[in-house]
C-alpha cells in the first residue's frame, strides 16, 4: 500500500554533508519502523540505520555510527549524512518494516537515490 520516494542524492566531496529524504505516499509511517539501506558497487546491501515506529529508538551500523542521523516527521523519513567519506558512495533506499529487529524482508521499498562522495 505504501509508496516510498527518496530524494536528495547528490555528488559531494569528502567531509561535506548531505540530507536524504523519503516521502511516504498512500499510507502512514505510524505502524512501521523505517530503515535506510545502501548498496555500494561490489558490495552486499547494508542496512545503515533504522528508526522505530514511534520514533523513540534509533539504530546505526558501525560503519555510519556518529556520522549519520535518522529521523522522521509526518510522512517523511530523513537521513542526515555528516562528514561524508568515499565509502558512503552507494544507492540509498528507504524501506518500511514491521520493526527494526525484524529479520525478514521489509514490507515496502523505495527506488533509491544515488550518493557519490568523491573529490
Amino acid at each position: 500500500q505504501l509508496q516510498l520516494v527518496e530524494t536528495g542524492g547528490d555528488v559531494v566531496q569528502p567531509g561535506e554533508s548531505l540530507r536524504l529524504s523519503c516521502k511516504v505516499i498512500g499510507g502512514s509511517l505510524s505502524s512501521y519502523a523505517v530503515a535506510w539501506f545502501r548498496k555500494a558497487p561490489g558490495k552486499e546491501r547494508e542496512r545503515v540505520s533504522c528508526i522505530s515506529s514511534d520514533g523513540e529508538l534509533t539504530y546505526y551500523s558501525d560503519s555510519v555510527e556518529g556520522r549519520f542521523t535518522i529521523s522522521k516527521s509526518g510522512s517523511r523519513l530523513n537521513l542526515q549524512i555528516d562528514d561524508a567519506v568515499p565509502e558512503d558512495t552507494a544507492v540509498y533506499t528507504c524501506a518500511a518494516t514491521p520493526g527494526c529487529l525484524y529479520g525478514g524482508d521489509p514490507n515496502y521499498w523505495g527506488q533509491g537515490t544515488q550518493v557519490i562522495v568523491s573529490s
